[in-house]
């Protein structure tokens, strides 16, 4: 009878885990951060929770679950839950052709496409893992502030050679936590894999550090990365910037203050322009004027632990660090990801983001929309992740494949011999 009633608790946590995948509690704070935590976790390993909570029912049966009302419900909640978790990993597959067709509307090839092979090793073990065709070279210092030694790690092509793009990739974490060697790793491998020299950098966190101390160190970086970048076979005249989370809030807001002294303390003159930035599930508007954030979450971090004033008190402070007040012309082209199920960066900013983009004549804007995808949802080997990952890499090589052409055509020109025709 014991097993009996277990089955029935398995089925009843596993059901509601699932509820929680398709529609996740997005308030007060604290439960929408449990949501997050517990939708990403079951909704981009929907497969292993299945086949994982298989082998507990099958050994709750063998220690005679089977019999009794308790077993009966725990077997038909533990069958609805498998329904929904499946048609979550299956909805993940379908993403295939909507990211496809949006990069081909934009203009950009497939140039790597993934194997069958590969894309079974990683659906079977979804974890980030280094790739054997990357060598990674940890913990280079490359700026000491406020007594903090800030460090990078470099992933690039074991195969070597020079001239290779390079990318720049902030972590997130609410500008509080996080770290370069624990995130951002499926995307940095997987471009290093495909000819990418790529570099994980630190900055100081909060509340050891006020905003826009962050941003700085971001610049620094950059400066870094463009002195140094042939080191490691990269070809610093095209820097790709991207970033997840508060990473993306950094990386998008470094893009657009591009060569502002202000960030720029000591290196005032140093080049911090980048070719291309990829924004994944970022905060793009601090004072969230629509009201997308349903909980006073963001605004507490905000003005008690990374801006250190409330938003009344200091607007313009807030708005000056809003990627969406400081959208110009002069901008490199963005590509943002975005899950439509997001709890702790609501989608709403991201589409307010891209509609003010556009809306201002420049560079193109490139947007997916991931319908269901959490906070954080690319850190796992999903379907739906996989795709993401091969848009991403379409979209910065396309960009950098039109940077080297507008090069070529510039040499081409300035090489070209000049008429010596009468007047």
């Amino acid at each position: 009878m014991i097993a009996s009633w277990a089955l029935a608790g398995m089925g009843a946590l596993s059901l509601l885990l699932s509820v929680n995948v398709w529609r996740p509690v997005r308030a007060p704070a604290m439960l929408a951060t449990v949501a997050f935590f517990a939708g990403w976790l079951v909704g981009e390993l929907a497969m292993h929770h299945v086949l994982a909570q298989l082998a507990g029912a099958i050994a709750l049966v063998y220690w005679g679950g089977a019999t009794g009302v308790p077993a009966a419900v725990g077997g038909a909640l533990l069958g609805t839950s498998w329904i929904l978790l499946l048609a979550h990993y299956a909805h993940g597959h379908l993403q295939r052709s909507r990211i496809a067709a949006a990069l081909d509307a934009w203009g950009a090839p497939d140039p790597h496409p993934r194997g069958t092979l590969e894309t079974l090793r990683k659906l079977a073990v979804p974890i980030p893992v280094f790739d054997l065709g990357v060598r990674c070279t940890a913990h280079l210092p490359f700026a000491r502030a406020s007594g903090v030694t800030l460090k990078l790690d470099v992933h690039q092509p074991r195969a070597g050679g020079g001239g290779h793009p390079v990318l720049v990739y902030v972590h997130g974490g609410g500008w509080v936590i996080g770290h370069r060697e624990h995130q951002g790793l499926p995307l940095l491998q997987h471009f290093a894999a495909r000819g990418w020299v790529c570099f994980s950098v630190d900055h100081r966190t909060s509340p050891g550090a006020t905003f826009p101390e962050h941003l700085c160190d971001v610049k620094t970086a950059l400066a870094w990365v463009r002195e140094h970048a042939h080191e490691y076979g990269g070809d610093a005249s095209f820097l790709a910037l991207a970033g997840n989370s508060s990473g993306a809030h950094l990386a998008s807001l470094a893009a657009l203050t591009a060569n502002d002294p202000a960030y720029q303390p000591g290196f005032e003159h140093v080049d911090t322009r980048v070719q291309a930035c990829l924004g994944l599930y970022g905060i793009y508007d601090l004072l969230d004027r629509h009201g997308h954030h349903k909980n006073e979450g963001l605004r507490t971090l905000l003005e008690h632990w990374v801006m250190k004033a409330s938003r009344v008190d200091a607007p313009e402070r807030y708005r000056e660090h809003s990627p969406v007040d400081r959208v110009h012309a002069g901008r490199p082209p963005f590509l943002l990801v975005h899950g439509t199920r997001d709890t702790l960066a609501p989608v709403g900013e991201a589409r307010r983001f891209v509609e003010a983009l556009r809306a201002v004549p420049g560079a193109a804007t490139c947007y997916l929309e991931i319908p269901y995808a959490q906070h954080a949802f690319e850190v796992f080997a999903s379907p739906r992740a996989l795709h993401v990952l091969d848009g991403a890499f379409r979209f910065a090589t396309a960009v950098h494949e039109r940077h080297a052409e507008r090069n070529n055509m510039r040499t081409s020109a300035a090489s070209a011999p000049r008429s010596c025709a009468p007047r």
